[in-house]
């Protein structure tokens, strides 16, 4: 077994899981991308060159980069994985006998790269072999049989990895439940994840990872909201108490706006003792903390200032906030640009994307090494670097 481990935010970047965006982009329409979660309609040749100048960032600091759609491929040809990530499209209750029938008879035929194209880009019914039934005869040529994942670009979302053991996550949107199917096949058939344990798994209350902080061995913070619930907070709590990954998990309630979807939209960590916040929040954020009773329940106090709390969880005297100074018109837009959505690849080196001039530049004036990425069609999705990338390895913090 390949060694995983992460247990901060900032430990030196070893090994990251990311998805080069493909023809799933070239799915979305005006029609169609609001129902599929995407904000705009980006040009998928742009998007692509921007996520391969991401990717080589990363491989120019001795990143180990590893997509999505090989493990895939790979994964898909064992048996077994195919059968369990084909079944999860088949049980779509949309489709009917008829045409689940004639589904299942096309994606047999597919070699595993062409499946998992399929899995990922989707299939409309002009691209389906052959079709039949009521569901089929009244849908139009351009509907999809099996959807799009425009949203696998993100792949933090859908698993987070916590000391030796990923945490695959439970989505709250059914537009994107299919991504933790593909993502949960690849860590139980891939055989770089053989013997990988599994502190959290799909079908589990509501659990996102852009809302899982690692903010020091021990400690995790979890935002709740819009898309994680506080029920997934107290499971994966609990997971992680019983496992001893972790001794103090924070929740963070969030604003449920569209700005503010996770909690790494608002906060992410630039060093040990460093974080990049929205200045509209960071005065405001409040969390709860829980640690194991001694009866086996969750002890939960609070709550308190989430930077106060923090700083005591991590045994630290102050957590930093790094203030970029924005006034409120500015601080909002690149907020929105995904200003604060930073991935670091090591204490005091983090990528950002290059729009966000001032917070780019507070954050080097305040002695963070800003690597700078084109995000203009990338960011259409919203979600910043930090979003688009999963570690799977970094050096301890």
């Amino acid at each position: 077994m390949s060694h995983h481990h992460v247990d901060s935010e900032v430990g030196r970047l070893g090994t990251v899981l990311l998805h080069r965006p493909g023809a799933e982009l070239a799915r979305l329409t005006p029609r169609n991308n609001d129902s599929l979660l995407f904000d705009g309609i980006p040009w998928v040749g742009r998007a692509q060159e921007e996520h391969d100048t991401f990717a080589q960032a990363l491989r120019g600091h001795g990143v180990e980069v590893v997509y999505v759609s090989d493990l895939l491929a790979e994964t898909v040809a064992v048996p077994t994985a195919r059968d369990e990530v084909t079944r999860a499209v088949l049980d779509d209750v949309r489709l009917g006998d008829t045409l689940r029938r004639h589904v299942a008879n096309h994606l047999a035929a597919l070699d595993p790269a062409a499946l998992a194209t399929t899995l990922i880009a989707g299939l409309s019914r002009a691209e389906l072999r052959a079709g039949g039934g009521i569901v089929h005869a009244l849908m139009d040529r351009s509907d999809f049989v099996i959807d799009p994942l425009p949203n696998l670009l993100f792949t933090r979302d859908s698993s987070v990895w916590i000391g030796d053991q990923v945490a695959v996550t439970s989505l709250a949107m059914h537009a994107r439940r299919r991504e933790t199917t593909l993502t949960h096949a690849i860590y139980r058939h891939h055989p770089r994840f053989a013997g990988t344990s599994l502190v959290y798994e799909p079908g589990l209350e509501h659990l996102e990872g852009g809302d899982v902080l690692l903010l020091a061995p021990g400690v995790v913070a979890v935002g709740v909201g819009e898309r994680t619930r506080p029920a997934g907070a107290e499971r994966l709590a609990r997971r992680c108490f019983e496992r001893g990954l972790a001794h103090t998990v924070l929740v963070v309630p969030i604003a449920q706006q569209r700005a503010t979807m996770h909690l790494d939209t608002v906060c992410t960590m630039v060093d040990v003792d460093a974080v990049v916040m929205y200045p509209n929040v960071a005065s405001s954020l409040q969390s709860w903390t829980v640690t194991a009773g001694p009866s086996g329940e969750p002890a939960v106090s609070g709550p308190e200032p989430f930077i106060v709390g923090a700083a005591k969880a991590m045994r630290i005297d102050t957590l930093r906030i790094i203030d970029t100074g924005l006034d409120p018109v500015t601080a909002e837009r690149e907020q929105w640009d995904d200003g604060n959505n930073t991935l670091a690849i090591a204490p005091r080196l983090c990528v950002a994307y290059e729009r966000n001039v001032e917070t780019n530049a507070q954050l080097e004036r305040n002695g963070i090494e800003v690597i700078r990425i084109p995000g203009s069609e990338l960011g259409s999705g919203r979600g910043g670097p930090r979003c688009m990338s999963a570690p799977i390895l970094r050096a301890a913090g």
